[in-house]
């Protein structure tokens, strides 16, 4: 597992509903705040993960983003921002399988 948490899993092919997105090639320079506010027209968030996160010490070439929605409905709605430019960068959106928004800490 990861040390930082896990929450979803791209999906290939739909398995199902899931409200759970997967958002990458974001910027370096991007925050949680910009990313809630950009995807909060789409539908309701329930949960938000950033990595690597705001405050960390380090300085990275991209991010990744994992939004979970109150509604599966809006994973379809926010899927049609993919190749939207978002600060330097064209966004990639897909869907995920809904995995454990918990972890244990430990690493593998």
């Amino acid at each position: 597992m990861m040390s930082s948490g896990g929450i979803g899993v791209p999906l290939g092919f739909p398995l199902g509903p899931t409200s759970v997105i997967q958002i990458t090639n974001l910027s370096s320079a991007v925050t949680s705040e910009q990313m809630r506010t950009l995807f909060s027209f789409l539908g309701d968030i329930e949960e938000l993960r950033l990595y690597p996160p705001d405050n960390a010490p380090l300085t990275f070439s991209s991010k990744v983003c994992y939004i979970k929605f109150r509604e599966a409905s809006s994973v379809g709605v926010a899927q049609h921002l993919t190749n939207t430019v978002f600060i330097d960068r064209a966004l990639i959106v897909v869907p995920c399988a809904e995995v454990s928004w918990h972890c244990d800490n430990t690493a593998v």
